[in-house]
């Protein structure tokens, strides 16, 4: 790995200030972010990413390389759920197993906001359409998921009561980040470069600093989870980093047969090594209630989000690069 690109990383003032949020945690400081500020930024953050790449999008040209981002991204999505709930169904129990391959089969908009801001600090470029690629990577793993779930759960009280995949599917689309998401491409997409340059001090000027204040708040709700995480021992802390790890190694080096961008090979293996912490366990809550949220977010949220942008981040990239 390129030390020089840890290093790098390790000053970058987004992720330092969510190590202050650990921080804040650890020696219990009552610096908290308020609840209303926080659901603000994440929806700036979100409708940031999805205007500026629908409007990127309108410029760009469909290629091959569009169609296999596309099929990797679908295959990853589908792939990941199953060989993780066949993995970890004996360890964790076939409800709460259902969550985690969720989890890690759907992708983190955080994660993916953070990596853009990484790129930016690398002077690498990446294409609107890769927004698309998010926004299309989440629904698959929770539908596999919930079938998994429906397949395997052996409660014959509960025969009659399979929660619907394709309910949970439409309550996916309807989740607030993946509808202002969605909604933001489609808009940046019609918006003309007038109009789009028109709200570009917003969308743009200001975009890191909402972003620093956002990974600030999301490290205070990590460092919140760590000490009960910690508790259920070591495994889990491995298996939650693992999966990362091998999801990303595995995607930064097979995109170099299909991308020729650094940035788009940069951006497809943080979608496919992250892990969703936020539409999952909304979608999870309905389909898995007795699924234990104390295991697959801190999971999600807790350990793999920390490394990927702490360590995972240099370690794809470095690969891309070499």
């Amino acid at each position: 790995m390129n030390f020089d690109l840890l290093l790098e990383n390790a000053t970058n003032p987004a992720l330092l200030f969510f190590l202050l949020g650990i921080i804040a945690v650890l020696v219990k400081s009552d610096l908290a972010i308020p609840r209303t500020s926080s659901n603000f930024i994440s929806i700036y953050l979100l409708f940031s990413i999805g205007f500026k790449g629908g409007h990127e999008l309108a410029h760009s040209s469909f290629d091959l390389e569009i169609l296999y981002t596309f099929s990797y991204a679908l295959i990853a999505a589908s792939v990941v759920p199953i060989y993780v709930f066949f993995l970890l169904k004996k360890k964790y129990g076939i409800y709460t197993a259902a969550a985690i391959s969720a989890a890690y089969g759907s992708v983190s908009a955080v994660t993916f906001v953070t990596g853009l801001s990484y790129l930016e600090v690398q002077h690498v470029e990446s294409d609107g359409y890769m927004v698309a690629v998010m926004a299309l990577m989440e629904v698959p793993a929770i539908a596999i998921g919930v079938v998994l779930l429906n397949r395997f759960k052996k409660d014959p009280k509960e025969g009659a009561k399979k929660v619907k995949t394709s309910g949970i599917i439409l309550h996916s689309f309807t989740n607030a980040s993946i509808l202002i998401i969605i909604g933001s491409l489609v808009i940046g997409f019609l918006s003309n470069d007038a109009q789009a340059d028109e709200i570009k001090p917003f969308t743009t000027d200001i975009f890191k600093g909402f972003l620093a204040i956002f990974l600030l708040d999301m490290g205070i709700a990590s460092g919140k989870k760590l000490q009960s995480f910690f508790q259920m021992g070591f495994s889990s802390v491995f298996i939650a980093v693992a999966i990362a790890l091998v999801n990303g190694v595995i995607t930064a080096w097979c995109t170099q047969y299909f991308l020729s961008s650094p940035g788009n090979r940069f951006m497809l293996t943080i979608l496919v090594a992250s892990a969703s912490y936020i539409a999952v366990p909304a979608a999870m809550r309905l389909a898995a209630p007795k699924a234990n949220p104390g295991i697959y977010i801190p999971m999600a949220l807790a350990i793999t989000f920390p490394f990927n942008i702490i360590l995972g981040f240099p370690i794809y990239y470095s690969i891309i690069a070499s």
